[in-house]
C-alpha cells in the first residue's frame, strides 16, 4: 500500500545524512540496495502467525555512488507491505486489508522522519 502524501516523497538528502536520520527513527538500510537504489525498512512486529509488517522507504541517486556514501538521494513515495512466510513482501494495494491501527501507525513513523529530512535536504550539484 503506498503512503501518500506524507511530505517525503521527492525530498532529496545526501546518503549519508539520511542513513542517520532514518537509523535513528528505528529504521534499517535493507541489504538490497545497491550503486543507485536505497531501501529503509520499518519492521513491525504482529500478533499473527507468520506475518510481519514493514514500512519501506525507497530512494534512488541522482548523482554519486551509494556504495562510496556520495550519493544524493531522491525519495520516493512510502509504501507498507506484510510479510508472508516464506513466500516475501507484498507491497498491494489498499485491499490487502491493513487495518486502520496499522496504517495509521505506518503513517507516523514516515511522519517522524519527515521534519529533520526536510530541514536537511541538499542542493543538487
Amino acid at each position: 500500500m503506498k503512503l501518500v502524501n506524507t511530505g517525503i516523497e521527492d525530498l532529496v538528502l545526501n546518503v549519508r545524512t539520511l542513513t542517520r536520520i532514518m537509523e535513528s527513527n528505528g529504521f534499517m538500510l535493507g541489504g538490497s540496495w545497491d550503486y543507485e537504489r536505497v531501501t529503509y525498512d520499518y519492521k513491525i512486529e504482529s500478533n499473527e502467525t507468520n506475518i510481519t509488517y514493514y514500512v519501506r522507504i525507497q530512494g534512488y541517486a541522482l548523482e554519486g555512488d551509494v556504495d562510496k556514501g556520495n550519493a544524493v538521494i531522491k525519495l520516493l513515495t512510502p509504501l507498507l507491505g506484510r510479510h508472508y512466510y516464506p513466500h516475501g513482501v507484498e507491497y498491494g494495494e489498499e485491499e490487502e486489508g491493513f487495518s486502520k491501527d496499522l496504517s495509521d501507525k505506518a503513517y507516523r513513523l514516515v511522519e517522524n522522519v519527515q521534519p529533520p529530512a526536510e530541514a536537511n535536504q541538499t542542493e543538487r550539484k
